[in-house]
């Protein structure tokens, strides 16, 4: 899941050049789960269902992520031309998934997975996702029930992250989660001295969580420079 937050916020050239450099390291074959920071480690799968350690280290470092535990040394496991796409968002590139992974910490207080199950090892990777989001601001709870699909360069999870993509039942949130985010991205401008009402409340309903990068205005979700600034988020 992510945000619905805009993700144009502009990487630094030290953020570039910091994850650049992990990338280096982080898309090798024989990096580990340690070596990542990986926490997820005990990866479910599917009767029948092998993975190898590669895409382990691939599945528990997007479990990282959805879970609002980002950090430069994980997402060097993706390609700079990487596609993130959720019913909330596209975003296309480093400079935009990252901002969206990293905003999942200023948007939920918590978010806790409930169940997870790998049920294809192929590429894309399948896996079968329920996690329960508690919304910042406003303490509203949604569980999400989701299929993953995780696409990498070459097969086993070899080379690099090259898609990821969250259906949530195949459907565009409605309804309750749907005004949820609406109130929290009211909110959350209102605090940036921002003011979204002057957009139409249809095209907050309909629009927005499509793509939210083209009908507010920019992003302002950062992503730490280095290492040192990751730490400080408790990354």
């Amino acid at each position: 899941m992510s945000t619905g937050i805009p993700s144009q916020a502009p990487v630094s050239t030290a953020a570039a050049d910091s994850i650049t450099e992990n990338r280096a390291g982080g898309s090798g074959t024989g990096v580990t789960a340690s070596d990542l920071g990986i926490e997820n480690t005990n990866i479910s799968t599917a009767a029948g269902v092998n993975l190898s350690e590669r895409q382990r280290v691939v599945v528990g470092s997007v479990l990282d992520l959805f879970a609002g535990r980002p950090s430069l040394k994980k997402l060097s496991l993706w390609s700079d031309t990487a596609t993130f796409a959720d019913p909330l968002t596209i975003a296309e590139g480093r400079k935009q998934y990252a901002a969206q992974w990293y905003g999942l910490q200023a948007a939920f207080s918590s978010i806790e997975r409930l169940k997870h199950e790998v049920v294809s090892a192929g590429n894309p990777i399948e896996m079968n996702l329920s996690t329960k989001y508690t919304v910042k601001g406003i303490g509203k709870e949604q569980r999400i029930d989701s299929v993953v699909r995780i696409w990498t360069e070459r097969e086993n999870g070899e080379g690099s992250i090259t898609k990821v993509e969250d259906r949530w039942n195949g459907e565009i949130p409605e309804g309750a989660i749907a005004k949820m985010l609406e109130i929290w991205l009211r909110m959350l401008m209102e605090g940036k001295e921002r003011d979204l009402a002057e957009l139409p409340a249809n095209v907050l309903r309909q629009q927005a969580f499509r793509n939210l990068n083209s009908v507010v205005v920019p992003a302002f979700v950062s992503v730490p420079k280095n290492e040192e600034e990751d730490a400080k988020k408790g990354n």
